[in-house]
């Protein structure tokens, strides 16, 4: 379980970007947070992986404060943007690098990467290209995949749908939709598109100006209620 407490995120300016009191998100659940642009959705997931500090309150992960230990590393992955990959390496160098440090051998690596060649689409692996040189869908791609290796318990995926051509969305939501199958596995998305997030999540939190303004269990009628508040 992921657990918010008094949770704020002030700036020198003095102006509050998050301000959480209580919110908790159940093992295994797969979990969407929306919102406009500067909302909070970043900030939240930034304190998540202690990024950042918090103003005031904390955040556990399996009962682990994360801005006060780093066990919770062990069994959390994510996927912010392209600052997280290595430019000078390629995608395999990437992938093996990453696949080592949780505790994965070549073998391992090897069988994820087969697993998603078609979300792929061909362009990514035996090409040669630092990671640098790609595309930022395509960045994205090696991201995303580089976050299932080591089986975490805790994946957390920030604007997993921007850049991405209609097929690979497509493909990544079938991606997320099996990990949410899985009762061990808690997965969050934040994403502007509330189609797809919708679609890949049994819950939806929306934020505006850092507070929580719906909490809803995906029915439905969520998507007309989402497009109807954010219409206004």
């Amino acid at each position: 379980m992921i657990q918010v407490t008094n949770l704020t995120k002030k700036y020198n300016s003095g102006v509050t970007v998050l301000n959480i009191t209580s919110l908790e998100i159940p093992k295994g659940q797969s979990f969407g947070l929306v919102g406009n642009n500067g909302a909070g959705k970043t900030t939240f997931f930034s304190l998540l992986l202690d990024l950042i500090q918090p103003s005031t309150g904390y955040i556990t992960n399996q009962g682990i404060q994360v801005n006060t230990s780093e066990a919770w590393k062990s069994f959390t992955s994510a996927f912010i943007d392209e600052s997280f990959l290595i430019g000078y390496l390629t995608a395999e160098e990437y992938f093996y690098f990453i696949g080592e440090l949780r505790g994965q051998n070549k073998a391992d690596v090897d069988a994820v990467l087969a697993k998603h060649q078609e979300f792929f689409n061909g362009e990514i692996l035996n090409s040669k290209k630092y990671l640098r040189d790609l595309s930022k869908g395509n960045m994205k791609k090696v991201g995303i995949i580089a976050t299932l290796l080591g089986n975490p318990e805790v994946i957390i995926l920030d604007e997993p749908f921007a850049n991405l051509d209609p097929t690979t969305v497509n493909r990544l939501k079938k991606i997320i939709k099996e990990l949410a199958e899985d009762p061990n596995v808690t997965v969050l998305v934040s994403s502007h598109d509330l189609v797809h997030t919708v679609e890949v999540c049994n819950r939806i939190v929306a934020l505006h100006l850092g507070e929580v303004v719906k909490d809803i269990q995906t029915s439905p009628e969520t998507l007309k209620e989402l497009e109807a508040f954010f219409a206004v």
